[in-house]
């Protein structure tokens, strides 16, 4: 019987890319709370502010590319580095969070999670990834 396998590069790939889009419904999802846009663009944030807004909102769009060119070790090393740094990002939220920020806030701290799980197998010579492995 013929086990369906996952290549690790294209799993993580695909995570990071649903991360993305939980980042990207999150904010649209922010929109329909009454007051929101007015709120938004009366804040006055620093320049600095929205740099590193900006840099960690790359990091994703960076490794669904990055996940499938590197080799084992540098692919176990970026997607940790990068999946730390993100969920650092998504954990800055929680101090001004509602219930719905939160819940976005934990299901991709747990993506994340997975990315790592599935980084570290893939630099790890000794085992055959497959779908049950991986996750």
């Amino acid at each position: 019987m013929k086990t369906n396998t996952i290549d690790p590069r294209i799993l993580l790939s695909t995570l990071w890319i649903v991360i993305l889009f939980n980042m990207i419904v999150r904010d649209l999802h922010e929109f329909l709370r009454e007051g929101y846009i007015e709120h938004m663009m009366s804040l006055q944030i620093p320049e600095v502010n929205m740099l590193v807004y900006g840099f960690v909102s790359q990091i994703p769009i960076l490794m669904i590319l990055l996940s499938r060119i590197l080799k084992d070790k540098a692919n176990t090393w970026y997607n940790t580095i990068a999946a730390i740094i993100t969920s650092l990002g998504f954990l800055s939220t929680l101090p001004n969070a509602d219930m719905d920020d939160i819940f976005f806030v934990v299901i991709e701290n747990i993506l994340l999670l997975v990315i790592i799980r599935v980084s570290w197998k893939l630099s790890n010579p000794l085992s055959k990834p497959n779908t049950e492995q991986l996750l």
